[in-house]
């Protein structure tokens, strides 16, 4: 294809290289441009003006004054229907029958009864009145005519003029004349003007009550606030849940379905209201709709919640107050209260609300306890805030490890060993922390089979961000693996046997993880705390690992709660927690306490202590030779009591020998074959069995050297 150029220069002469030149193309080939067919001009407007916004607003509006008027109408009707007939009193007794308030039914029976009667003696009254209506006319219509004739010869007497006798009859005659008139005259206006005043006052009514759906209601109506919940409501909410069995029993109930609610009250930031399904519906199909009934009850999905209590084919709803859940609920109480005190026997850590608006406080006395969620949504602080009330019992003794760092700085002073890092060597520190815990547990239930009834101060081991252990892939010098959920797995192994065993000794195993998966909470692990608590979630499933199948088959859903924005709420299934009768779990929205208030907690904490040395790190101590330390303090005595040798060893080295018991002491002996014997009714050690064990040992190494 050839190009034509032609060019244009602005100035004629001369030619200006750096003049502006323009260009023109012309392509020969190129097909004529067509205009637009005028119809199909005519449709993209239609489609324009369809969709334009105000279009869709007069459309709405139109639609609304409409069904204002329509349903206004309706309403002014079964107004009209319920005082002219007794429906009013029907509905009010079988609502009382269905709640099984008989005597409330009765009342409401009499006072049908009474309305029939008063209606029957009105009708019978009717059905004489024309008779009546007659007599009255003519005598009152006689003694009428009577009376202004009277009046008109008073006045013709008066006057002296006989023609004032008529004069009051015919003053009379023209005032009803004149009435006739008037009426003549509006009659024509009122036949047109009537009909549109009622349409007005339909309107009104319907307008008052907001009679129309919320697609056709103006913007500041149809905004998140919700309708009050009523019985009506709700069980419109159910008959509209999709469930057929559901719907066709609401239908064929008599009281259209006011038999299958309780009593609705008042909870919290919200109400509650038990429901009875029908036969042949399953709660599980109320539950697994949580969205539609929520929608159906003009609320968000997060402001309605679903138990199962202990009557059989019954579901609890609670519906909050529209936007209730996201305001705050309030300091803690160990912010506001500076002479709070802790006593982990007998008190409750104060954690929150419930959904109710009732405290929800937590006993922490021998369980283990574990809460998980997603990664920023309040774990650290929700852990943090229990701890920080225990740290008020002086007695209770703190092992801590924040695997992320910084959150738990606070507790250095008050716990003995704090340990703050996400690096493996933190996890090997950690490890190393738990183990040592395992050990002093071990101690105590030695101690204990000595001495059945002595009680031991509380140990919390707590582990923040225990994911972290359990994924990492370092080994020892024996090739045994520090994370993992085996039993080569040293931290797994350690914190499995306080789960064992340490709730009896008062020693607790506390952890917090995130995200909850088979790798990084192994299920023997999660199922082995008695207080679980989950924040919100991704699936189902994790909820399962996080709370147990039994608490989220009774309506706990930690993976319904709003990541971002149900930040601190909790959902709980414990022992130590008062939950509802019947249900395995509770919501909890906890009191966030920030890092300055949680700081002065601590410092009051530390000043009911008398000073704690805190270990950033598990010190390796030199290695003792128990035998040779027992023999170095048996010195030159012949027999020495057992207890006072352990006395001597703990005034030799402190560290190693501190917490030693006679059942660490036998068991050294035992093994070197030196075994402590009875004298004089006590137990004793022999210097001469500890010489002669110290003697075979070292001969035998010397032996098996060579």
């Amino acid at each position: 294809m050839t190009e034509n150029v032609v060019h244009l220069h602005k100035t004629p002469e001369p030619i200006d290289p750096d003049a502006a030149v323009t260009t023109l193309t012309v392509v020969p080939d190129a097909p004529p441009v067509r205009p637009v067919p005028l119809w199909v001009r005519s449709g993209r407007a239609l489609k324009t003006a369809v969709t334009h916004d105000r279009t869709k607003s007069a459309g709405r509006a139109v639609a609304r004054h409409g069904l204002y008027t329509f349903n206004g109408g309706r309403i002014v009707a079964r107004r009209t229907w319920d005082g002219r007939t007794g429906a009013r009193y029907e509905r009010m007794l079988r609502a009382a029958e269905a709640a099984g308030n008989y005597e409330v039914a009765e009342e409401w029976e009499e006072r049908l009864q009474h309305f029939r009667d008063a209606r029957h003696r009105r009708r019978m009254d009717l059905l004489h009145s024309p008779v009546e209506v007659a007599k009255g006319a003519a005598v009152g219509t006689g003694m009428g005519i009577g009376a202004l004739v009277a009046l008109g010869i008073v006045m013709a007497i008066s006057n002296g003029d006989v023609k004032d006798i008529i004069t009051p009859l015919a003053a009379t005659i023209d005032f009803i004349a004149t009435l006739i008139r008037i009426v003549q005259v509006v009659w024509p206006y009122a036949v047109v003007l009537g009909p549109l005043f009622a349409l007005l006052g339909m309107w009104a009514v319907g307008s008052k009550q907001q009679a129309a759906p919320q697609w056709a209601l103006p913007a500041n109506v149809r905004s998140s606030e919700g309708e009050p919940i009523t019985p009506s409501i709700v069980v419109k909410a159910l008959r509209d849940l999709g469930v057929p069995a559901l719907r066709n029993a609401i239908k064929d109930m008599g009281d259209a379905g006011a038999s299958m609610l309780g009593p609705i009250t008042i909870a919290g930031c919200g109400v509650e209201v038990d429901v009875t399904l029908p036969s042949g519906v399953s709660t599980i199909e109320v539950q697994q709709r949580r969205r539609k009934l929520a929608e159906n009850l003009t609320r968000h999905e997060h402001e309605v919640f679903i138990t199962i209590p202990e009557a059989a084919r019954t579901v609890r709803l609670w519906v909050a107050d529209s936007g209730a859940l996201d305001e705050p609920i309030g300091p803690s109480p160990l912010v506001t209260d500076e002479t709070m005190t802790a006593n982990y026997k007998t008190g409750r850590a104060p954690w929150g609300q419930d959904l109710r608006g009732d405290a929800a406080a937590l006993s922490l006395y021998q369980r283990h306890l574990l809460i998980t969620g997603l990664s920023n949504q309040g774990k650290t602080a929700s852990l943090r805030a229990l701890a920080l009330w225990a740290a008020l019992d002086k007695t209770v003794e703190f092992r801590l490890a924040d695997l992320k760092g910084g959150d738990w700085a606070m507790f250095n002073g008050i716990a003995t060993v704090l340990i703050q890092g996400p690096t493996d060597d933190h996890v090997i520190q950690t490890t190393e922390m738990v183990e040592g815990v395992v050990d002093e547990m071990n101690r105590r239930i030695a101690d204990r089979q000595h001495n059945p009834d002595k009680v031991f101060d509380p140990l919390i081991c707590v582990v923040d961000e225990a994911q972290v252990a359990f994924m990492c892939p370092v080994k020892d010098e024996e090739g045994r693996y520090y994370g993992g959920s085996k039993a080569t797995s040293r931290y797994f192994m350690a914190v499995r046997k306080i789960h064992n065993q340490g709730r009896v000794v008062n020693v607790l195993m506390w952890q917090g993880t995130q995200d909850p998966t088979n790798e990084n909470l192994p299920k023997l692990v999660r199922e082995g705390a008695h207080t679980r608590a989950s924040l919100a979630l991704g699936t189902e499933s994790q909820a399962v690992m996080a709370l147990g199948e039994k608490a989220v088959n009774g309506g706990a859903a930690p993976h319904l709660l709003r990541p971002g924005l149900d930040q601190g709420t909790l959902v709980v299934a414990s022992s130590g927690i008062e939950t509802p009768k019947g249900q395995s779990s509770i919501t909890v929205r906890t009191h966030f306490i920030g890092d300055d208030d949680a700081k002065a907690i601590a410092n009051r904490a530390k000043a009911l202590r008398n000073g704690v040395t805190t270990l950033h790190a598990i010190e390796h101590g030199e290695e003792r030779d128990p035998l040779a330390d027992i023999a170095t303090v048996l010195g030159s005595d012949t027999r020495v009591r057992t207890q006072e040798v352990i006395n001597r060893l703990a005034a030799l080295n402190s560290e190693a020998y501190g917490g030693w018991s006679f059942l660490d002491l036998k068991r050294v002996l035992d093994d070197a074959g030196a075994e402590p014997y009875k004298s004089d009714g006590r137990m004793v050690v022999a210097r001469d069995r500890v010489t002669a064990a110290l003697a075979n040992r070292d001969g035998a190494g010397s032996a098996s050297a060579e």
